[in-house]
């Protein structure tokens, strides 16, 4: 997490201590945005995840010094914006409602060549 300078700088016990530091205060930040910037109201969901997924889950938070709760909001979110378009997409082809065809839009926007 720390540079070569700043970590040449440092001893190595005080360059561990300031990476585990450092990757508190991002979690703590990310905690704080996720609950400040919605500033409606906040829900909590609580589910049910296989130890695989908890376990990478966990190392990739690890890893990038941010939350659990940070990438399963992301994941959450990425998954809905999918879903909906995929059921939206759905409706419209088991409820068709009216059609027209490339004449008929062209007359009716007065576009006829």
């Amino acid at each position: 997490m720390l540079g070569g300078w700043e970590a040449g700088r440092l001893g190595s016990w005080e360059a561990g201590k300031l990476d585990e530091l450092l990757l508190f205060i991002n979690a703590l930040l990310d905690q704080i945005l996720c609950y400040t910037c919605n500033a409606v109201e906040v829900a909590m969901l609580a589910i049910r995840l296989s130890e695989e997924i908890e376990s990478r889950l966990a190392d990739l938070a690890a890893k990038t010094g941010r939350t659990k709760t940070f990438y399963a909001r992301e994941a959450i979110l990425e998954y809905l914006d999918e879903m909906e378009d995929r059921y939206l997409a759905i409706d419209r082809l088991e409820n068709r409602g009216r059609r027209w065809t490339l004449g008929e839009l062209e007359q009716d926007l007065d576009l006829v060549r």
